[in-house]
């Protein structure tokens, strides 16, 4: 090889960005944004012949169309932030919790344990009590079980947490058929419809009010918690490095199991409010795949509870509109999974570009 050869730089060339300033970023989200929605719009006309922007102001339209679309928005928000918060402590500190999907279903399975098992036997206040408590320490202990592993035995705890998630489904599956009803539905049903003991109580006339106040309280409560208290800097810092956290004398074991407490009780709470305010059923389809989604709403608010509101919204905003474009249009479902994975592609494949730069060389002088 000459000399002139090995002197020679690439065209093209990936450089990690030093900083970037956080309008910066979010310019380069909006775009993503922006691109995601042409491209979709592309699809659309291809696939259907219709106009992208009549299909667009039906995706506002099944979003924000009447007052209660807009409460179901809401919603939606408010379960999937309330999944999404519970596994940021986890995500911070490097614990790759995939079994919120699972955690959830146990702490909805206790909630529904409580309401048949003592619907009819204590106070409807003590109940709820009964049940906030029991559906707290189930997700709690659900988590427990891959975290001590973790911290004992240095087991993988991506694939642990994500075989509970199976467990959970099962024990869920199994409590469905004993009890189904009515019989030989193998299905639960609406529990306590008559009596509505252990139903969470309505704030006025608005049915999901008290879910998206508990929700705004607990966001509250985990930007306050990674960000301010001791125990928060404790997860930044075995997220960083275990090493470092030891040097530093910080018990790297005890943090671990105290924040996938955390995790599994904050996700307990999600399948109390889906159970006992909102469905209140219980099936292996209740957690609806968000604790799943959940990963990635953190993750492109980089851990922090306040952006997560917002990638909640634009997550749960195309989901319903999309699924709006289905029904007015004659569209299968797999139609609106289709614009809903390009608009996610972008925005995930958005943060190559916050994180790296492309430089290209238009010129360059070869020694000689």
């Amino acid at each position: 090889m000459s000399k002139k050869e090995k002197m020679r730089e690439p065209l093209i060339h990936i450089v990690k960005r030093d900083s970037i300033s956080k309008a910066h970023a979010w310019g380069i989200r909006i775009g993503a944004v922006l691109i995601s929605l042409i491209v979709c719009a592309l699809v659309i006309v291809t696939v259907t012949g219709e106009n992208p922007i009549s299909i667009y102001a039906t995706m506002i339209k099944g979003a924000f169309g009447t007052q209660r679309r807009v409460w179901n928005l809401l919603q939606g928000i408010a379960m999937l932030l309330c999944v999404s918060l519970a596994v940021t402590p986890a995500f911070k500190m490097r614990f790759w919790n995939i079994g919120a999907e699972g955690q959830v279903l146990i702490g909805g399975l206790a909630t529904a344990a409580c309401m048949i098992c003592l619907g009819d036997k204590v106070p409807n206040a003590l109940l709820i009590i009964i049940m906030i408590i029991a559906s707290m320490a189930a997700g709690a202990v659900w988590a427990l079980i891959p975290a001590a592993f973790k911290a004992k035995f240095n087991t993988n705890e991506t694939l642990f947490t994500l075989m509970m998630n199976y467990v959970a489904i099962q024990l869920v599956s199994y409590f469905s058929m004993y009890w189904e009803n009515p019989k030989g539905s193998g299905k639960i049903g609406i529990i306590n419809q008559a009596t509505h003991a252990g139903w969470l109580p309505t704030l006025g006339n608005y049915n999901y009010l008290l879910n998206i106040i508990i929700v705004a309280l607990l966001t509250v409560f985990v930007y306050i918690y990674l960000k301010y208290s001791k125990h928060g800097y404790e997860i930044s810092v075995v997220g960083e490095s275990d090493n470092t956290a030891r040097y530093i004398g910080i018990n790297v074991k005890k943090v671990i199991i105290r924040t996938m407490l955390l995790s599994g009780a904050l996700c307990g709470v999600a399948g109390l409010l889906l159970v006992g305010s909102t469905d209140h059923t219980l099936s292996t389809s209740t957690a609806d795949n968000r604790g799943f989604t959940a990963i990635m709403v953190s993750w492109l608010a980089h851990f922090n509870p306040i952006y997560m509101i917002l990638t909640s919204f634009l997550i749960v905003f195309f989901e319903k509109g999309a699924g709006e474009i289905s029904t007015v249009f004659g569209l299968n479902e797999s139609f609106s999974d289709i614009i809903v994975g390009i608009v996610l592609f972008f925005i995930i494949g958005c943060e190559f570009f916050i994180n790296y730069q492309i430089k290209i060389h238009r010129s360059h002088k070869e020694a000689e």
